[in-house]
């Protein structure tokens, strides 16, 4: 016979559990009142996640961060007035046939975090391999600025490159005050997005080097959680 559970279940637990799935990024470590290292849940951090502006907070305790972090959760909540639009000149059927859509492959041009956030709709949690070859920070990459962007005649009178959504692309050398923060702030939120089509078996592999090769481990640990790192 079972043993009957002589006490109720722990709704707070329960609860803790159910925000760790949801933010695992809001899971952190701090101190209780008898000053042991216990598990918690980061206010600041959740606060952001359910906010459209930048939240401030200075609750000190054990995190990963990096200016404009917080922009970076923002963008990657942010909606989009997008949609994609079938090129059929461009498209190719299962036979080969030139202009033919008869084919479950997709293919997408243009900037990735909208793609990303595009096809939420349709494959939300049902990606089962995400593989993305970032730019390593070599100091010769390219980034680009969000908040950067010029006309087709601005861009003929000026300098630099533009991508195909108009953006300024710019170089990120070593020198750079910046140069670990542009690369971070332009990553995180397309993980963010990656982790939400993924399925619960789903895998991502990232291809990097070793000038970002910490740093990527580290906002991967925060988005899918450590424990998911093979």
């Amino acid at each position: 016979m079972d043993k009957l559970k002589m006490h109720t279940v722990d709704r707070a637990e329960e609860n803790f559990k159910k925000l760790c799935e949801l933010f695992p990024n809001a899971v952190t470590e701090t101190k209780n009142e008898n000053g042991e290292v216990v598990r918690a849940i980061d206010a600041d951090v959740l606060r952001q996640e359910i906010s459209g502006e930048v939240v401030e907070g200075s609750q000190e305790r054990y995190q990963f961060t990096w200016p404009d972090k917080k922009k970076s959760v923002v963008l990657a909540n942010q909606p989009i007035a997008k949609t994609l639009r079938l090129e059929r000149e461009k498209s190719v059927g299962r036979d080969g046939t030139a202009g033919s859509i008869d084919t479950e492959n997709i293919y997408i041009e243009g900037d990735n975090l909208d793609a990303l956030k595009l096809l939420q709709e349709t494959y939300l949690g049902k990606v089962k391999m995400i593989y993305i070859d970032p730019p390593y920070n070599t100091g010769n990459d390219f980034v680009y600025e969000d908040d950067f962007s010029q006309d087709k005649d601005e861009y003929i009178t000026g300098s630099g490159q533009l991508d195909e959504q108009g953006r300024q692309l710019v170089q990120n050398p070593e020198s750079n005050g910046r140069f670990h923060t542009d690369w971070l702030n332009m990553l995180y939120p397309r993980l963010r997005i990656a982790r939400d089509l993924l399925s619960d078996d789903g895998v991502i592999f990232i291809s990097i080097d070793d000038n970002e090769q910490e740093n990527l481990k580290k906002i991967c640990d925060e988005i899918f959680g450590a424990s998911n790192f093979v």
